[in-house]
């Protein structure tokens, strides 16, 4: 054996995405660094740059994975309202990813697989509209009715996290399952 040792760190694609969940969560998307990155994953400042190009980069390999796992909680939800319970859900305890994934600013928007991903979750999230009152009565309303479940989903969620909402309690999911319930009501 030579005296130089070769370092192989696995899954580092996966050590950086995780890398940058964590970094995204205590200092937000503006407190992201590749440099930072490749430090605390251990490997040289090169090496994120190998994986994803650049900041941009990373940041569309995160967004695209918090689509895709947003995706699988929202088609295991069951019913519509079930859905928004767990969107909210996802938004709390997934809250980098979220944080990421509504700011194509950051990311780019038209690489194919973001934009699969971000197709599978709304397909996810518009699968139950019909549950709700006159949806299915007026096929130009499910647009519209979609639309406003998940901009009450998505504002309750963003206040949620922002801490807006103290006096609802500690329990995001029970909350937004009363909130959501209202669109049973017209």
């Amino acid at each position: 054996m030579t005296g130089k040792s070769s370092y192989h760190h696995g899954d580092l694609r996966r050590a950086l995405l995780d890398a940058a969940a964590a970094v995204i969560a205590d200092s937000g998307v503006a407190g992201l660094s590749m440099r930072d990155l490749a430090r605390r994953a251990g490997v040289s400042h090169a090496a994120p740059a190998h994986h994803f190009g650049d900041k941009a980069g990373l940041l569309t390999a995160f967004a695209a994975e918090g689509f895709v796992r947003l995706a699988e909680e929202l088609e295991a939800a069951g019913s519509f309202l079930d859905a928004g319970v767990a969107y909210v859900r996802f938004a709390v305890t997934h809250r980098a990813h979220f944080e990421v994934m509504f700011r194509p600013d950051c990311y780019h928007a038209d690489d194919p697989v973001l934009v699969a991903a971000r197709r599978r979750s709304g397909a996810a999230l518009y699968a139950g509209v019909e549950e709700l009152p006159d949806a299915a009565a007026d096929p130009g309303a499910v647009r519209e009715a979609g639309l406003a479940a998940w901009s009450l989903a998505h504002g309750f969620a963003t206040l949620w996290l922002s801490g807006a909402l103290p006096e609802l309690g500690d329990s995001p999911e029970a909350a937004a399952r009363a909130i959501l319930q209202q669109l049973n009501h017209g």
